[in-house]
């Protein structure tokens, strides 16, 4: 019973820094563009297909995502619930394919450039069947997913830069 207990109240956390030599606020706007975003999850072909589908995202807007993800085209609704310019913004899982998912995007400045530390909070669906995907494959991943982007966003704000 114990076991089973862990394994539902298991929550992954993927916390990613990425250093870019460019400053803070062309990274953090950048983070938080819709269109960038699509660039740096064209391996997933992420597009936006509701709410804000344009632009930078604000305190209070919805974006709704279509991707494919292990071959499935899904599609997942997150709002910026929190948003502090040019340091952190956080969104979260209104719908999709988590039970949940909370996304930490934390920027600090730096004598030379930004730190960009991403933090992903999520709980997969399915009980102890998500906590098994979690270990066999799914943190896995997300952390490559997110490492990817990361890489993409560096390489655009220094390019910008």
């Amino acid at each position: 019973m114990i076991l089973v207990r862990r394994m539902v109240n298991h929550m992954p956390v993927i916390k990613h820094k990425q250093f870019i030599h460019a400053p803070i606020e062309l990274c953090f706007d950048l983070a938080r563009n819709v269109d960038v975003h699509m660039e740096t999850t064209a391996e997933t072909k992420e597009k936006a297909i509701g709410g804000v589908t344009k632009g930078l995202l604000e305190k209070g807007d919805i974006v709704t995502w279509e991707a494919t993800h292990f071959g499935i085209k899904q599609r997942l609704t997150a709002k910026v619930i929190h948003m502090e310019k040019h340091t952190v913004f956080v969104d979260v899982m209104v719908k999709g394919a988590f039970k949940c998912f909370t996304h930490t995007h934390q920027f600090e400045e730096k004598k030379d450039g930004t730190v960009m530390i991403d933090i992903f909070d999520y709980k997969s669906p399915f009980g102890p069947i998500g906590f098994i995907a979690d270990k066999l494959f799914l943190e896995k991943y997300m952390r490559d997913f997110i490492i990817s982007r990361g890489k993409e966003l560096t390489r655009i704000a220094e390019s910008a830069n």
